[in-house]
């Protein structure tokens, strides 16, 4: 069980791709980077409380015993590695193009993420459903759906009770200890 508090602060962390590039435009690499936050929760040992993934960011509301920034890192690495190989399977040269750097020392041709780390610390429960709540407003705001039930990527129907029964990625709501009832 995590209490929200200074001293367990859940992380409220922003991922953007480099040059802003629309990565996660498409359904199936929204569903590459599903697969890849549930096997980073998991490898990980954190949990995940909320997510949106928009077409040229995503969000993600953890808690961790690793560091907000190394938790970041951890996260963007896996969906990175899977979202690379995933363009390779697919032969997508010309975005793997777009993703291609020089190579650095640990010989990493391609680099999805903007390696700035974008994090919030939420030591409350009102900062931990403030943040919710901004996070699934983010397909509404961008116009992407006109009511935020009809977007798919996003954690909004696990706060609801109204999971699909294939729901893309399930929370782990259960996990958080509630000071108020």
């Amino acid at each position: 069980m995590h209490t929200i508090s200074r001293d367990s602060p859940c992380y409220y962390l922003t991922s953007v791709p480099v040059h802003r590039l629309s990565v996660f435009r498409t359904d199936e690499i929204k569903v590459v980077t599903c697969k890849a936050l549930d096997e980073a929760r998991k490898s990980g040992q954190f949990a995940l409380y909320a997510y949106v993934i928009m077409p040229d960011h995503f969000h993600v509301i953890s808690d961790s015993a690793r560091s907000s920034a190394d938790t970041l890192r951890f996260i963007n690495g896996i969906i990175g590695r899977r979202i690379i190989n995933y363009l390779k399977e697919q032969s997508h040269e010309s975005s793997l193009e777009k993703l291609r750097h020089e190579t650095k020392a640990k010989d990493y041709r391609y680099s999805v993420f903007d390696h700035h780390p974008n994090v919030r610390l939420l030591l409350t429960e009102k900062m931990l459903m403030e943040r919710v709540h901004y996070t699934h407003q983010n397909p509404v705001r961008a116009g992407l759906v006109k009511r935020a039930e009809d977007y798919r990527w996003y954690s909004v129907r696990c706060w609801n009770g109204r999971t699909l029964e294939d729901e893309p990625l399930l929370m782990d709501l259960d996990l958080i200890k509630w000071r108020r009832s």
